[in-house]
């Protein structure tokens, strides 16, 4: 039974793998490798095979995701992703940050913290829930946008109430009024499919200890090219002045911001791929049975509590 890869408490259905999530055991094993090489030889580990085998997983989460390699770095998790993009980029009094309420608190309470500092203005747009179509959230979006809006904070599966957000069309739409989106995509990897290139935009970050079920501490933020030279991570540390022209600044600061554990990135090629050996259909057949049983749980609540579907 897939039960068995799991350590979960047998008396409990876990359901909630879009909080925290569990990791499988075979990915519990693999960190547990890393961590032995590791601590065997520290100094080897950090200073000579740490590197190539963050670019291999750096590769294959880019592969998974639909990014260029180039475009991608490793984080803690999605607000820490966040945190980077807004406290990186300038903004001044009159300045506009749109965002919804639905917005993930946390990431909200960035978005207020830089505009406190700044002197710019968080606007809210109200998407309504429950919700007949997915234009109803272009629309409350679109009609908030000002010549003064500069940048847009938007969920691409909302934490409250689950919905997916049209993300292209919204960043697409948004890019023709000249808004840069950053797209708080906690919940997406795994969820739904992915490919970041195709939906374009500025930045997006998301987490990997969700639904693809890598450990915790493993999240991804994605930078567009021509957007990085702005970014840099929370913690300023060896790559801020580093002599390497082999990688781009981008990567060199945010691939090293200190000394922490580093295997659950390095876990996240094995959790894509043990999460998609788990059915003969790989990703999609998961990623499409895990949405009729989301279906099917919200009909057995909706019926039991007498409320009409919240959302197509």
């Amino acid at each position: 039974m897939i039960n068995a890869y799991w350590l979960l408490d047998r008396n409990i259905t876990f359901l909630n793998h879009g909080s925290f999530g569990a990791c499988p055991i075979p990915v519990l094993e693999a960190q547990t490798i890393f961590r032995e090489q590791l601590e065997r030889e520290p100094l080897r580990f950090l200073l000579r095979e740490f590197e190539p085998l963050l670019d291999n997983a750096r590769n294959q989460l880019a592969a998974f995701i639909g990014a260029s390699e180039d475009d991608l770095a490793f984080v803690p998790n999605a607000t820490t992703g966040v945190n980077a993009v807004l406290r990186s980029l300038c903004f001044a009094p009159g300045d506009e940050l749109l965002t919804t309420n639905q917005e993930y608190n946390a990431c909200r309470n960035t978005l207020n913290f830089v505009a406190e500092r700044t002197g710019a203005k968080v606007i809210v747009a109200e998407v309504p829930f429950p919700i007949e179509s997915p234009e109803q959230i272009i629309e409350a979006i679109i009609k908030c946008v000002s010549p003064q809006t500069k940048l847009a904070l938007l969920d691409h599966v909302v934490s409250q109430t689950g919905l997916i957000f049209p993300i292209k069309q919204l960043v697409g739409e948004l890019a023709n009024r000249g808004v840069d989106v950053l797209v708080d995509g906690a919940h997406a990897p795994g969820m739904v499919a992915l490919n970041l290139d195709e939906i374009g935009a500025a930045y997006y970050t998301g987490n990997c200890h969700k639904w693809l079920c890598a450990p915790k501490g493993a999240g991804f933020l994605y930078v567009r090219r021509d957007k990085q030279d702005a970014i840099r991570p929370t913690t300023i540390s060896h790559g801020a002045n580093s002599p390497r022209a082999d990688k781009s600044r981008f990567q060199l600061e945010f691939d090293w911001m200190g000394t922490v554990d580093p295997s659950p990135y390095l876990c996240v090629p094995v959790a894509i791929d043990f999460m998609g050996s788990l059915l003969s259909g790989g990703w999609p057949e998961l990623r499409a049975k895990n949405h009729a049983l989301a279906l099917a749980g919200r009909k057995i609540l909706a019926d039991k509590l007498d409320l009409r579907l919240p959302c197509p």
